[in-house]
């Protein structure tokens, strides 16, 4: 009944207007405000059918925002081009792209309807990009299982490549397209797309966007050396830009440098917070700022920094989204809570979870209740929440996928803690191999908690087999991290091996050296 993860994200983005309110229309009177302008953005340039200079700017200045995941700035910079050139139809097609990741539905509808009928009178090349993001749409509306609409919006490309091959925004296009999620804006990129990335870079070396999408593409696939010096090479090109920060941070993570990690999400976060007070920008308007607080909120957890962290999982759970996705990944807030032994509190979190809209948010907020009482003690409500979660997942087969890897551990840890250690084990095995697979960087991050979770459980009921077992998965996972170091040093202690645990608590100490005082790893 489930489906795989990748799918299942998509089809929770594609549903977020049904479960989330859509974006509100003072969002979109913001996007109709012309742009300041912001130095540090990067560098993006396409030729388009216009005889205003200051529309071509204008029209660059908003590609490069598209690039970054700036949606704001982006419609904000389409929408002054066509106050300059209302015969624009190539950027009523790009607004069309930006009103989409804005959850604005219908003035996404509406300005690719202006691109499309203005789409006859202008040159080959606009018209092409008008028909482009036609087909897109038309691939995102659907589905990921529609192999056909995607596989047209391809060919549609190739043909574009073909007489336009030195056209750097095609290329990067084709890129994008190679993930079978029409929906997909780069964060998910695939093997397959980097040869187009890259000559995309070659044909422009001076724009950066290339370097962004690379990026993600290296990390999705393993290579993190080559996706470490991507990311940095994006920042540094495009310095003012969260997200470019955002990105470095990544990967400055997951090869060990956490401190260099914090620093650039704290960058990012001065940007973004500095960009909400000087254009008076409620902080929800950007889907990002949330994001970078919880990655933040993470990497200072990672430190055993915890009141840090703590404040910022308060402030992200806190901020409303119109985002069924960003209020998914609220789950934060409970499991940071969980890890530290507060299960009363995790319960009151997960219950604001639980009473969301969206079927598919709300059953993730049943299976954190079920975790919280199963820290408690009070199995059969564990089991009621999970029978709940599991019902709410059937009613929405398409996004259920999301929740899967959360109920199964919840499942899990119920028959490890009552009992059946022989059922519990084959489960959560299987569990650790599913979450450490799943690529990019987000996913590691939570893995590593996950794995920690499940090996704090094992150690509780006193399962060691399956405690040294997750310790040695943590440690294959990210030595780094001292919570990795700590359960292996309590799993070699009971082991008998007391060298081994000796070296190993040494290290977690080291880790945890600028820990807070009263921080404890359980």
């Amino acid at each position: 009944m489930l489906l795989v993860l990748a799918a299942a994200v998509f089809a929770l983005q594609q549903a977020h207007e049904h479960q989330a309110p859509p974006a509100s229309s003072a969002l979109v009177e913001v996007a109709k405000r012309a742009p300041l302008v912001r130095a540090g953005i990067g560098e993006a340039h396409d030729t388009i059918g216009t005889t205003s200079k200051e529309a071509q700017a204008l029209y660059d200045r908003g590609l490069a925002y598209l690039h970054s995941y700036w949606w704001l700035e982006a419609a904000r910079c389409f929408n002054q081009a066509l106050r300059l050139d209302p015969r624009l139809a190539i950027a009523h097609a790009q607004l069309s792209l930006a009103y989409t990741e804005l959850n604005a539905s219908a003035a996404s509808s509406e300005s690719l309807a202006q691109a499309r009928a203005m789409a006859s009178s202008v040159s080959d090349h606009d018209r092409r990009h008008v028909d482009l993001r036609a087909a897109q749409a038309a691939a995102e509306a659907a589905g990921a299982w529609n192999a056909g609409a995607q596989s047209a919006f391809r060919a549609a490309l190739d043909e574009a490549i073909v007489k336009y091959p030195g056209d750097e925004e095609f290329l990067l296009l084709r890129g994008l397209a190679e993930s079978p999620d029409p929906a997909e804006r780069g964060q998910g990129s695939v093997a397959g797309s980097v040869p187009y990335f890259q000559k995309a870079a070659a044909r422009a070396p001076a724009h950066f966007a290339a370097h962004h999408y690379l990026t993600h593409a290296y990390e999705n696939t393993g290579r993190i050396q080559e996706a470490l010096a991507e990311g940095a090479t994006y920042a540094k090109m495009a310095a003012n830009v969260p997200h470019a920060r955002h990105m470095h941070g990544h990967n400055l993570r997951r090869v060990g440098r956490i401190d260099d990690a914090i620093a650039e999400f704290l960058a990012a976060d001065t940007l973004e917070s500095s960009y909400f007070a000087g254009e008076r920008i409620p902080a929800e308007y950007d889907w990002h700022y949330q994001h970078n607080i919880d990655l933040l909120a993470t990497s200072y957890q990672y430190i055993g920094q915890m009141k840090k962290a703590e404040a910022l999982f308060k402030r992200s759970f806190a901020i409303p989204s119109s985002l069924a996705v960003q209020e998914y990944n609220k789950r934060e807030w409970p499991v940071f809570l969980l890890a530290r032994g507060r299960a009363s509190e995790a319960f009151d979190a997960a219950a604001v979870m639980a009473s969301h809209r969206s079927p598919i948010v709300s059953a993730a907020g049943h299976v954190m209740i079920g975790h919280a009482k199963l820290a408690l003690g009070d199995f059969k409500a564990a089991a009621d929440e999970a029978n709940i979660a599991l019902r709410l997942m059937r009613a929405t087969p398409l996004g259920a996928g999301i929740v899967a890897n959360a109920l199964q551990q919840l499942q899990g840890e119920f028959l490890l803690r009552t009992g059946q250690r022989e059922k519990a084990q084959p489960m959560l095995k299987e569990l650790v191999k599913k979450v450490r697979a799943a690529p990019g960087p987000d996913a590691w991050s939570q893995a590593l908690f996950t794995v920690e979770s499940i090996a704090r459980a094992a150690r509780d009921t006193g399962d060691w087999e399956l405690a040294a077992w997750t310790a040695n998965e943590m440690m294959d996972h990210d030595p780094n991290y001292a919570g990795s170091q700590y359960a292996l040093a309590l799993a070699a202690e009971h082991q008998g091996d007391r060298a081994k645990a000796a070296a190993a608590m040494a290290l977690a100490k080291q880790y945890w050296k600028n820990a807070d005082p009263d921080a404890a790893i359980k």
